[in-house]
């Protein structure tokens, strides 16, 4: 009913930047929030940033300063720029949206397919 379609990952050297882009589409009636999570192998999935529809963010304490998320210039798009990239920031990024869809009181929660990101040293 809702897809989540990231983009934007890949290789980059520590130190640079790169900008991850998450559009979502399907019966939705409205989006509450959106944000991104990663995954390193043998990690937990955890925060990275996440906004909510009134444009409050949130970030985790590794990227604060760093990362900075944003609503794209089209609905129900989000997008994370990612400057001074390390090493650690390696992983699988996924985009996360809470949804209300047509015909339904309740908000769920949906995931995208992820996105590789990878900093070399």
């Amino acid at each position: 009913q809702v897809q989540l379609v990231e983009s934007g990952g890949g290789l980059v050297q520590a130190g640079g930047s790169l900008r991850l882009s998450c559009a979502a589409s399907g019966s939705i009636f409205s989006i509450n929030g959106m944000g991104w999570y990663r995954q390193a192998p043998g990690k937990q999935r955890e925060l990275v940033a996440a906004i909510t529809s009134g444009g409050y963010t949130t970030y985790g304490d590794s990227v604060k300063g760093r990362f900075t998320i944003s609503r794209g210039n089209a609905k129900n798009t989000v997008d994370l720029q990612m400057n001074t990239l390390k090493p650690e920031d390696t992983a699988v990024y996924y985009c996360n949206a809470n949804v209300r869809i047509y015909m339904s009181l309740h908000t769920y929660a949906y995931w995208g397919q992820g996105t590789q990101v990878t900093v070399s040293s």
